[in-house]
């Protein structure tokens, strides 16, 4: 059995992997002095003890340091590795030049969709960042795009105006009536607007959501969108 970590920049995934398949565990935010705990109390139920660690990480390597700490807390010795992007695997070739810099959980994803589906798709994780990757139906990867997330948009206006706030409430599509709701609504349709840039209705590109915001940002397409919250693991129990 294998435990898998996808350590992103706000939560930290995780699922365990073995001949039945994928079960994921509850993601964790990291960022306080009760992170380590928080695994330990999610991964102690955890039977048989994992034979290794798969890894995705493109958070903080201090939050990477408390995973692999708290792993070998429960399960001494237990062997661990870091995915990596690679140029080419599972049918995918990586569209860019210096393939390593292709942040892992992309490079994740793509192979993930490539097991998912034969066609051609636009994948995009909906988080921190929102990134954005088209693969052609022959598995080549024909590059990608990286955008601030709602959550990213909307603070970067309350950082950064004078009289605009940050507010965590959920209000109605459409134009909007109070200030928060049109800063809440204007973050959620640049990011369709992105999308649709991307992968517009009628297009060959099956689209594919995963991360935090997929649910929100999936009912806003002329198309079938398929939301795959896991994306990332399921890549990762590839390797």
């Amino acid at each position: 059995m294998k435990l898998l970590l996808d350590i992103g920049n706000t939560r930290l995934k995780w699922a365990v992997h073995d001949q039945k398949g994928l079960a994921a565990g509850k993601p964790i935010v990291h960022g306080d002095c009760a992170f380590k705990q928080q695994l330990l109390a999610a991964w102690r139920g955890i039977q048989p003890r994992p034979e290794v660690l798969a890894v995705s990480c493109v958070g903080s390597e201090t939050v990477l340091d408390l995973a692999i700490a708290a792993a070998h807390d429960l399960w001494p010795g237990v062997a661990w590795f870091r995915a990596t992007s690679e140029a080419s695997a599972g049918g995918v070739v990586n569209g860019y030049e210096y393939p390593r810099q292709l942040g892992v959980d992309r490079w994740l994803c793509l192979l993930a969709a490539r097991r998912l589906c034969s066609e051609a798709v636009c994948i995009v994780d909906c988080g921190t960042a929102i990134t954005v990757d088209v693969m052609a139906a022959t598995g080549h990867h024909l590059g990608g795009l990286i955008a601030p997330g709602l959550t990213a948009m909307r603070e970067a206006l309350a950082q950064n105006t004078a009289n605009l706030s940050f507010s965590a409430q959920v209000f109605p599509a459409g134009l909007a009536h109070s200030t928060e709701a049109a800063i809440y609504n204007g973050s959620l349709y640049a990011a369709v607007g992105l999308i649709n840039s991307v992968c517009q209705p009628g297009g060959a590109l099956k689209l594919i959501l995963t991360g935090g915001d997929a649910q929100i940002i999936a009912g806003h397409f002329g198309i079938d969108v398929l939301v795959v919250p896991d994306l990332v693991l399921q890549g990762l129990s590839l390797n």
